[in-house]
């Protein structure tokens, strides 16, 4: 640990929930759920609004339908208005610090030691974290972040979590005890539900209680690794050192349906989809891989997983999903699946396909009838037909402007006329395939209305 408090962790207060807020004026103020929207969906994000009828992230869609009162606003993700925000917070960031380690899409270390701040005292590292917290603010267009700034990575974090939203709070160096003790031992990382219930077990319900505990105790309870761990934990010891990188180490998209699926051409047709994803996401981070594999879990949670290395690495969408349905073909569907996946893992930051060789051609599923050449090519663009609206998806009329999707079905869809920066708009409902509405970009939230 550190003699001071140079260590900040920055995480978005529900930012997916938030941007929707953000780009979607009526929304705020209102109860928000970003996710899966289908029977068996996952919710993403939960609004603060959404949160007080106990919604929360990982919670089953329907789940938090039953909590959440009329009215509420399930919606999509918008994965490029989320990467944008994501990409305007991080240079904000890098104002600050030239070393940020980004965690996740909303949340990041930084190191003030490694900037400009001479004076790192409790007081001025306070009044950093401020002027941070304001300018994040105004440069995302109303997000807000919570702060934590502490001698190590660890009490930075939990800092950072334990005010939230909009909070900040400063952990004077020698008072990591202090602040870390009273907390629930689930405040530290690594104790799920299986370690907090052995800890009850032992009376131990507090991190203070936690730090009594011998070492052989907890080694004997959880093993060498977990064991040593807590216990450092538990006396917030922790030396860990803000990188600028991260190596990512797979790449992945994932589809649980409303009813399982047995048909070998409804299937393939999704598999395409998702490597299309993959595909995309690869080219967006500038990397490739060499190995692909196919996630299947079946209507009793069975999950079976197939995989397959190249001699050279790809992004190729086409060959990603073509060598995803040779391994999908080698597992029997018939009882029906639940969920399907794909992966590329073995990263590199390069790709070197032939020059000179085409895809190789994807064998035929059992029990599928042989496409068309047409029809073998997998589409690249990760995106659905433009009649398969998303609630929440950022369309544009060439009447009435831009606007998101309300709602749709029965050949019909719903779309409210309303940016970031307008009075909230008017609803207008169209046919599904009407040649006026269109998918576009996210709006941008600095835009004059």
């Amino acid at each position: 640990m550190r003699r001071e408090p140079s260590i900040l962790h920055v995480d978005l207060d529900a930012m997916f929930a938030a941007v929707e807020q953000r780009d979607k004026v009526s929304l705020r103020g209102r109860p928000v759920i970003v996710g899966g929207v289908a029977g068996r969906g996952v919710v993403a994000a939960a609004s603060y609004e959404a949160r007080a009828y106990g919604a929360r992230s990982a919670m089953p869609t329907a789940e938090a339908r039953r909590r959440c009162p009329p009215g509420t606003a399930f919606l999509a993700p918008r994965f490029a208005a989320y990467r944008k925000t994501s990409e305007v917070f991080l240079a904000v960031l890098a104002e600050v610090s030239p070393v940020v380690e980004q965690v996740s899409i909303d949340e990041a270390y930084l190191d003030l030691a490694a900037g400009e701040h001479h004076d790192l005292s409790t007081a001025a590292v306070t009044a950093i974290a401020r002027q941070l917290k304001a300018a994040v603010f105004d440069a995302t267009g109303g997000i807000t972040g919570s702060v934590g700034a502490a001698s190590s990575k660890l009490m930075a974090k939990i800092g950072s979590d334990l005010h939230k939203p909009d909070g900040l709070l400063v952990v004077a160096a020698g008072q990591e005890r202090t602040v870390l003790h009273p907390l629930p031992v689930s405040r530290l990382p690594g104790v799920g539900p299986t370690t907090q219930e052995r800890l009850r077990r032992a009376q131990v319900h507090t991190v203070g209680q936690l730090a009594a505990v011998a070492l052989p105790d907890l080694i004997e309870w959880f093993g060498q690794a977990h064991g040593a761990g807590l216990y450092r934990l538990a006396r917030a010891d922790d030396s860990r050192t803000v990188v600028t990188e991260r190596e990512a180490k797979s790449v992945s998209a994932e589809e649980t349906f409303d009813v399982d699926l047995a048909d070998r051409t409804r299937l393939t047709r999704e598999l395409d989809l998702l490597a299309a994803r993959v595909g995309g996401r690869l080219r967006a981070a500038g990397v490739s891989g060499r190995t692909v594999t196919v996630k299947i879990r079946h209507h009793d949670f069975t999950t079976i997983t197939r995989s397959l290395t190249r001699d050279q690495p790809t992004d190729d969408p086409r060959l990603l999903a073509e060598l995803a349905r040779r391994l999908l073909a080698e597992v029997d569907t018939s009882a029906g699946v639940r969920l399907l996946g794909v992966g590329m893992t073995t990263l590199t930051d390069f790709a070197q396909d032939d020059l000179f060789t085409t895809a190789p051609a994807a064998e035929p599923v059992a029990g599928a009838p042989v496409p068309e050449p047409d029809e073998a090519r997998p589409p690249v663009s990760p995106e659905p037909a433009s009649t398969q609206w998303r609630p929440g998806q950022d369309v544009h009329h060439d009447e009435y402007g831009r606007g998101w999707v309300w709602g749709s079905g029965l050949g019909r869809v719903t779309i409210r006329f309303e940016g970031p920066t307008t009075a909230p708009g008017p609803v207008r409902t169209f046919a599904v395939d009407d040649a006026e509405l269109h998918p576009t970009d996210p709006p941008d939230w600095a835009a004059p209305g």
